[in-house]
């Protein structure tokens, strides 16, 4: 699969299956790519969209890789040395959309993204994408974010020469 099919066919949603649960399309200015590893995700916003991204994980070790992959696409992002549970409020100020892609695979990480989910829910972050492979430890930070802020869980699904499906956790802040 290529960088960014999963966003691109997330941002698309609408159109492709006449759903209106995830309506991004582009002139997204912020962004913060939540547990970004090497920052597919924030650099492909970047690319398509001339996103500003912050690109955060708590190891500092991944930046090198990120930075490489990011000027190989022919842009930058910002990297943020943080753990989840510390980002506050006044971090998110700023930021349009929230994402985060396999960032609740252990027990310890329900509770800390779902603090970070508060958080961005009530530092106004418009929209907050949560994607998965569809553990049980995301489910179940999904479920409790729901009951809390509402949204919706989207199930997506690869095909072609890689075949993969997951959910993601979608909410509208507005």
């Amino acid at each position: 699969y290529r960088t960014g099919d999963l966003v691109k066919a997330a941002t698309q949603c609408p159109c492709k299956c006449g759903r209106s649960d995830l309506a991004l399309d582009g002139g997204i200015e912020r962004i913060l790519d939540a547990g970004c590893g090497w920052g597919i995700t924030g650099i492909w916003c970047a690319q398509q969209w001339g996103s500003e991204v912050v690109s955060m994980d708590a190891d500092p070790a991944v930046f090198p890789y990120l930075d490489a992959v990011a000027a190989l696409n022919g842009v930058s992002t910002t990297p943020w040395v943080q753990r989840f549970e510390k980002v506050q409020k006044k971090d998110l100020r700023q930021t349009d959309v929230l994402f985060g892609g396999d960032i609740c695979f252990w027990d310890e990480l329900v509770k800390p993204v779902g603090t970070m989910i508060d958080r961005a829910i009530d530092a106004g972050v418009g929209t907050i994408v949560i994607g998965d492979p569809e553990r049980p430890t995301f489910h179940q930070m999904a479920e409790k974010a729901i009951q809390r802020h509402g949204g919706v869980l989207l199930n997506w699904r690869l095909t072609g020469s890689v075949k993969a499906t997951g959910a993601l956790l979608v909410i509208h802040n507005d």
